[in-house]
C-alpha cells in the first residue's frame, strides 16, 4: 500500500484515478480548493498549486506524487504558464522539500508540439521542469480522454444525437477510457513502470482513429445514423475569433485551441506504449462509448 499525494482529485482523470488507488488499496492525499464530502481512504488538503504552504501539507507522509493538475484552456499565454508551468514546478518543489523521491506527472500528447500552441508549449515545458527534477519521474501522455463524467466530448455526444457532427481537419486520434488511464497511473504510483519513462496511451486501436470513424462510433453510440462534416482550419480560426468576440475570457474555442484541434496527428506513438506485461487497456471504445452516452442520458445531460 502507497500514500498518494495527488493534484487534480476533484476532476475528471483525478476522480477516476481516486476510486482506482482506493481499490488498490491505496491511501489518498487529495488537493481540493473547495470543501469535498468525507470519504475513507481520502484525506482532503484544502489549497491550490500557487499555494506552496498546502502543497507542502499534501506531501505530509506521500510515497509519491500523482500530479494530475492542469489547465487546458486559458485566455492568454499567462494562464497556460501559471496553470502548466508554474504549478508543476510549485508541486515538484513541494516533493522535494517532503523527501518523496517518485513523482508520476500527467502530461499529454501535445507536449511533442511546442510551437503549435501555448498550451502545447506549457505542456511541453512542464515536462522539461519534471525531467530536469532530480526526483524518480514517469511520465503519461494520455490522447482524448473519455468516459462518464466527462464535459469536454459531450458536445460532440450531443452533435451526433443530432446526427451531424463537425469534426475538424482530416487527421487521426487515439481515445482511451477514463478508467483505464487511471489503472495505469495508479499501477505506476505503485511502483511499477521503469522510472524515466514517457508512456503515451491509447485504446489499442491501431494507428488511432480517422476523424470520421470516430463521428460513425459516435453516432453508433447514441443509435444514430450520422452525417460528418471536415471543418477547414480557416473556418475553426473564425469560429474561434467570433467565440472570443461573444464570450471574452469564457470562450470555450479560442484561437489557441482551434490551432491544438486542427492538428492532424494526435496519435500514440507505438514506441512510447507501455509494455503489455505493465498495462493494456481493457474497454473497447465503442462499448465505452456506449456506455458514457447511456450515463449522459441518466444524468439528463444528453437527450
Amino acid at each position: 500500500m502507497s500514500v498518494i499525494a495527488m493534484t487534480g482529485g476533484t476532476g475528471f482523470v483525478g476522480g477516476a484515478s481516486i476510486d482506482a488507488a482506493l481499490a488498490s488499496g491505496h491511501q489518498v492525499r487529495a488537493l481540493t480548493r473547495r470543501p469535498q464530502a468525507e470519504r475513507e481512504g481520502v484525506t482532503w488538503v484544502p489549497g491550490a498549486l500557487d499555494d506552496p504552504q498546502s502543497l507542502s501539507e499534501l506531501c505530509i507522509g506521500a510515497d509519491c506524487v500523482l500530479h494530475i493538475a492542469g489547465v487546458v484552456n486559458a485566455p492568454d499565454r499567462a494562464g497556460f504558464i501559471a496553470g502548466n508551468i508554474t504549478g508543476t514546478e510549485n508541486m515538484l518543489a513541494a516533493a522535494k522539500a517532503a523527501g518523496v523521491a517518485r513523482f508520476i506527472h500527467v502530461s499529454s500528447l501535445a507536449a511533442r508540439e511546442p510551437g503549435l500552441s501555448n498550451y502545447c508549449c506549457s505542456k511541453a515545458e512542464a515536462e522539461a521542469r519534471v525531467i530536469a527534477s532530480g526526483l524518480g519521474w514517469q511520465m503519461v501522455r494520455p490522447p482524448a480522454v473519455y468516459g462518464p463524467g466527462d464535459t469536454e466530448m459531450l458536445d460532440l455526444f450531443r452533435m451526433a444525437a443530432r446526427g451531424v457532427v463537425m469534426l475538424p481537419p482530416g487527421g487521426r486520434m487515439s481515445v482511451v477510457h477514463v478508467a483505464d488511464l487511471a489503472a495505469l497511473l495508479v499501477r505506476l504510483a505503485g511502483g511499477a513502470g521503469d522510472t524515466g519513462a514517457i508512456y503515451e496511451v491509447d485504446d489499442g486501436a491501431p494507428r488511432g482513429w480517422s476523424h470520421k470513424d470516430f463521428a460513425d462510433a459516435l453516432g453508433d453510440a447514441v443509435g444514430r445514423k450520422v452525417r460528418a462534416f471536415s471543418t477547414p482550419k480557416l473556418a475553426l480560426h473564425l469560429a474561434a475569433q467570433g467565440d472570443r468576440l461573444l464570450r471574452g475570457k469564457a470562450a470555450k474555442l479560442t484561437p489557441d485551441r482551434a490551432r491544438y484541434i486542427a492538428h492532424s496527428d494526435w496519435t500514440a506513438h507505438p514506441d512510447r506504449k507501455p509494455p503489455s506485461q505493465l498495462w493494456s487497456a481493457e474497454i473497447p471504445t465503442r462499448q465505452g462509448l456506449a456506455d458514457t452516452a447511456r450515463w449522459y442520458r441518466a444524468k439528463g445531460w444528453l437527450k
